[in-house]
């Protein structure tokens, strides 16, 4: 069985492959009546539009999406709403090679080992040219969710941290890093460009801060919002790791300062957990990192077996991110809109 839908109450499917004709996604669940347009939804790819700068992938896709269905007169009917994203840049010769051999760190083997063949053209559907599809739907999830506010930013490149103390969140959109902080994103720029000229990648470490969210989201057991949050973004291409609040730091944390400690109001003087207790939101913050590897389609010479088993090397041609983190910003904060929009229909289906 192929799961390609995410969600409980609000559901959303993507479909469409990195060289095909289109990618989009269906979107299920959406409340009637509320406004939506193209112009709601293109904002949000555009954050995430490849091409952007030299740092990311120079695949030329305009990504401007069409809605096919789910509205009329400009809001939504409470019908499925369908999105489509054109492509309009492959280049599958860049990948003959990839059709005889596997690219370590890559799903080309594995897809094969389950499927027997495999769609070798950017990878087809492990592409993270998917991710798109996810940030268009996220944008009718933010209409659910008004009274919240979703930030990411990288925190982390090439094992190179920001400096906590120096983060200003204005500085993000002043550079093509995503970075908070203008000192850290100068050394990145230099990082990535050694790496490229290198003919290799650098992974790292996305922060996604949500502010806004009322306490009683979520569920005691099988539809925590933490465990919800962490299979979201795990869910996001070359996503290796994820943290809520302070996560493995608290395991070297004693009780007593792990421990939120709370005052009348009610109020936190701190937020280890990231603003989620026992699978609920406290009504603090929900603080989520998740950990990129380094891109795995690369210029340097790597080991691999052809498909009929034989030792070789593979060199990855082609149009890819140095680092698949900066972009992957955006498609943090759109599985944090959905998860979250579906929580709010669930709260409010249990509890009214």
């Amino acid at each position: 069985m192929s799961f390609n839908t995410f969600g409980r109450l609000l559901r959303f499917t993507t479909w469409g492959e990195s060289h095909g004709p289109a990618i989009g996604a269906i979107v299920d669940g959406c409340p009637p009546g509320l406004a939506l347009s193209e112009a709601d939804i293109q904002p949000w790819l555009d954050k995430r539009r490849p091409g952007a700068s030299r740092f990311t992938t120079q695949r030329r896709e305009a990504d401007q999406v069409r809605i096919l269905s789910g509205t009329f007169e400009g809001r939504t009917t409470g019908t499925p709403i369908s999105l489509l994203i054109d492509n309009q840049d492959q280049r599958s010769k860049d990948y003959s090679d990839v059709a005889k051999a596997y690219r370590p760190g890559h799903a080309d083997y594995t897809y094969d080992a389950k499927y027997g063949f495999r769609d070798w053209r950017g990878g087809g559907r492990s592409s993270a040219r998917e991710t798109a599809a996810r940030v268009a739907a996220s944008a009718v999830a933010r209409l659910i969710i008004p009274e919240v506010k979703i930030r990411a930013y990288l925190v982390e490149l090439g094992g190179d941290p920001v400096d906590r103390n120096r983060i200003d969140l204005d500085a993000i959109d002043a550079n093509a890093l995503n970075c908070p902080d203008t000192a850290a994103a100068e050394r990145w720029e230099a990082a990535l460009d050694a790496a490229r000229k290198a003919g290799s990648s650098l992974g790292a470490v996305v922060e996604c801060v949500t502010d806004g969210v009322p306490a009683g989201w979520g569920a005691p057991v099988y539809a925590k919002l933490d465990s919800e949050l962490a299979a979201a973004m795990m869910s996001i291409n070359a996503a290796k790791g994820v943290e809520i609040g302070d996560g493995f730091a608290a395991a070297r944390l004693r009780g007593e300062e792990n421990a939120d400690a709370m005052r009348a109001g009610p109020t936190f003087l701190s937020n280890h957990a990231g603003g989620i207790l026992g699978g609920i939101s406290s009504g603090q913050p929900v603080v989520v990192r998740v950990a990129f590897k380094p891109t795995s389609s690369i210029l340097t010479p790597v080991p691999t077996i052809s498909r009929d088993g034989a030792e070789t090397e593979i060199v990855t041609k082609g149009r890819h991110d140095p680092c698949v983190g900066i972009r992957a910003v955006p498609v943090v904060e759109a599985m944090m809109a959905l998860v979250l929009a579906d929580q709010k229909l669930l709260h409010r289906g249990q509890c009214g």
